[in-house]
């Protein structure tokens, strides 16, 4: 259910409640997760509150509350969506007879601003195999946000994705930004610069870092429920 920051956030505020009986300052927990900024933090507690694993009391200074811990503790989580870690299956192998492949679907992209990484399967989801390679391993994204719809690409879409970690120039990617967001735009690169462009002119174009993004999968399909 948590994003691998969403989990190593967690976990770090519990060692230091137990620890020092107080939960660390924001600070702490940037340099802990090494985040450039506080934003991310506001973020990710954000998230782990509202998945129901902590709580913030009112009115008091760094008053965090532990409410529960996943399962996932201490079993070397790693979110599936980024890492490519799902129950093994025959590489999503495209059917000779041209039928349908089932695909997992992972959860939610952001077609906006970056949101958390999905790490949860929710269920199977049947794509025309001549969506799909003939090699490599494909997953499916529910897209949530309109900064794609001059690409044709509509909130409440499903995006078919195939893995990979490298992209050409005006290619549609999944994008891991700084190690815990992901996101769906357009690849860009010049030098050392990435830049994430939109295809809805209401968003700007995100440059960065090339060390700061990761291509996680390229656009190959999608499907559009009426």
């Amino acid at each position: 259910m948590l994003t691998k920051k969403q989990l190593e956030l967690l976990e770090f505020i519990h060692r230091r409640v137990q620890r020092d009986g107080v939960p660390p300052s924001f600070d702490e927990m940037k340099d802990a997760l090494d985040l450039r900024s506080k934003s991310g933090i506001h973020r990710l507690i954000t998230a782990l509150e509202e998945r129901g694993f902590i709580r913030r009391l009112a009115h008091r200074a760094r008053a965090i509350e532990i409410v529960k811990m996943p399962e996932s503790v201490g079993q070397g989580f790693v979110p599936k969506v980024i890492e490519g870690d799902r129950p093994d299956r025959p590489a999503n192998a495209v059917p000779l007879d041209g039928g349908a492949v089932d695909l997992p679907l992972m959860g939610r992209i952001a077609a906006g601003v970056p949101i958390e990484a999905i790490s949860e399967k929710a269920h199977d989801v049947s794509v025309p195999a001549s969506m799909l390679s003939a090699k490599g391993h494909h997953y499916a994204l529910e897209v949530k946000g309109d900064s794609m719809i001059d690409a044709g690409i509509n909130d409440g879409d499903v995006v078919v994705i195939r893995e990979t970690n490298t992209a050409e120039n005006g290619d549609i990617v999944v994008a891991l930004v700084e190690g815990h967001e992901a996101t769906l735009k357009r690849f860009r690169r010049k030098g050392a610069t990435i830049a994430l462009e939109a295809a809805n002119p209401a968003y700007e174009t995100r440059l960065f870092r090339d060390d700061q993004v990761k291509v996680q999968g390229r656009l190959v399909g999608l499907i559009r429920t009426y």
